[in-house]
C-alpha cells in the first residue's frame, strides 16, 4: 500500500503531508498515528530512541495518558525529494493540573510508498497558566 502523498515532495505535497500527520496525532489513537510509519521506523524523541511501530504505539499510548487534553499545531519549515521539516507547537497538562507549552522542530525522511521511516524531534516544554493557552 501507498501512503500519498508520496515523495518526491513539493511545497503543496509536503504541507499536505504536514496535516494529515497533526490530524492523526491531535486524535490521540496510537494505532492509527504508528501506520503512517514503516515497519522499522526509527525514532529520536527527545532523549529517548523508538524503533518500529509497536515501540512507537506504547510509547504513544504512554503519552497521552500523562498529557492530557492534548492540542498539536504543525507548522512547514522546508522540504526536499523525501523530506520534510516541521516546527510544532503543543499544549497539555499533566495530572496534577499543571498546563504546559512545548515547542520544538522534527525532521522526517520518507520511503518511497510514502511512509516515515525516520522521526528525529527536538522538544522544549515550558509550564504556563490555565489562561495562556492558546489552542
Amino acid at each position: 500500500m501507498k501512503k500519498h502523498p508520496l515523495p518526491p515532495f513539493n511545497k503543496q505535497s509536503a504541507q499536505e503531508k504536514i496535516k494529515l500527520a497533526e490530524d492523526a496525532w491531535n486524535s490521540q489513537d496510537p494505532f492509527k498515528v504508528s501506520m503512517a510509519y514503516t515497519k522499522d521506523s526509527e525514532w529520536r524523541n527527545r532523549s529517548e530512541f523508538i524503533n518500529g511501530r509497536e515501540e512507537i504505539q506504547r510509547f504513544l499510548a504512554n503519552k497521552w495518558e500523562s498529557e492530557l487534553e492534548y492540542k498539536l499545531k504543525k507548522e512547514y519549515w522546508s522540504h526536499s525529494e523525501n523530506r520534510i521539516a516541521v516546527r510544532f507547537i503543543y499544549e497539555y497538562r499533566n495530572r496534577s493540573g499543571q498546563w504546559f507549552r512545548a515547542y520544538g522542530n522534527e525532521n522526517w525522511e520518507f520511503d518511497e510508498d510514502g511512509y516515515m521511516r525516520k522521526r528525529f524531534a527536538s522538544i522544549n516544554d515550558s509550564p504556563i497558566s490555565e489562561t495562556e493557552r492558546t489552542l
